[in-house]
């Protein structure tokens, strides 16, 4: 499944992505916003390598806009036409099993994806020019956005803390109680449209 993607930093990120032969992707909730045709402001980046490198090349590019790094995460963010913009090195993650720490290593985008919590969480689209705009969806998430249900957290990851388990299951029940909002009178999901999805102003 191919998805549009309007807004003009997806291009400049798959340019540059290739230019440095590493893979990028977008995920989480600006994927979900776009399957469900609602407006986001803003989005997560998601690099094989370094997502400051990536962000601080993309500012340059970009005018010399001000990143915001927080190397303590791995993380940068900068502003581009009234989009938020957060980059992130894919990670791997493991856990002892007298430990609920997370093990943080490098990964890939499949690595990355099997860290989320929700299926929802874990869709992808590729902004690599071989497969440029096609969704990942490892773990069924389209289907359950059309369903307008999500499963708990996945097995494998639940007791990594109390607290993200009971935070995360109470925010979706509170998103999907509201998604007749958003959907009424649909049992799907809608094919995207070019001139319904975006609704951020890029001018």
């Amino acid at each position: 499944m191919q998805l549009p993607l309007k807004h003009p930093i997806f291009k400049i990120l798959s340019g540059i992505a290739a230019e440095k032969g590493i893979e990028a992707y977008v995920i989480g909730g600006y994927v979900r916003d776009l399957l469900l045709q609602r407006p986001s402001k803003d989005i997560d980046i998601v690099v094989h390598g370094s997502g400051i490198e990536l962000a601080e090349t993309a500012a340059r590019r970009l005018g010399n806009l001000r990143v915001s790094v927080f190397k303590n995460f791995g993380t940068a963010m900068f502003r581009y036409k009234g989009m938020e913009i957060e980059f992130v090195g894919a990670r791997k993650e493991s856990y002892r099993a007298n430990s609920r720490k997370p093990i943080v290593e490098e990964g890939t985008i499949d690595d990355d994806q099997k860290r989320r919590d929700f299926t929802i969480n874990a869709l992808a689209i590729s902004l690599n020019q071989e497969n440029y705009g096609v969704l990942i969806d490892p773990f069924g998430g389209l289907q359950h956005l059309e369903d307008q249900n999500t499963p708990g957290p996945r097995p494998h990851l639940l007791g990594r803390s109390p607290t993200h388990d009971a935070s995360h299951s109470f925010c979706f029940t509170i998103e999907f109680s509201n998604r007749g909002k958003y959907l009424p009178g649909h049992s799907r999901i809608p094919s995207p449209s070019s001139d319904r999805i975006d609704g951020a102003d890029y001018g």
